[in-house]
């Protein structure tokens, strides 16, 4: 783990301490950045499902499970 010296809004580490039940300061900001990490991926995992959406073509999709359904008489 690296150590860096930053500066905090104490306002809003202070409610976060107090609504989360962190103890630390250390806890609260490491809780953060693995959220907002979760969050980016998150986003990028949609990004990427919305791409593939675009991508799919639906009517060669119809056609090929047309295609291997049976017949019915």
């Amino acid at each position: 783990m690296s150590i860096t010296q930053i500066d905090l809004d104490d306002e809003a580490l202070a409610e976060v301490l107090k609504r989360s039940g962190l103890g630390t300061k250390k806890d609260a900001v490491n809780e953060a950045l693995r959220d907002y990490a979760a969050k980016l991926r998150r986003a990028a995992e949609f990004d990427d499902y919305a791409r593939r959406a675009q991508e799919w073509d639906y009517d060669a999709w119809k056609a090929m499970r047309e295609a291997d359904r049976p017949k019915h008489r």
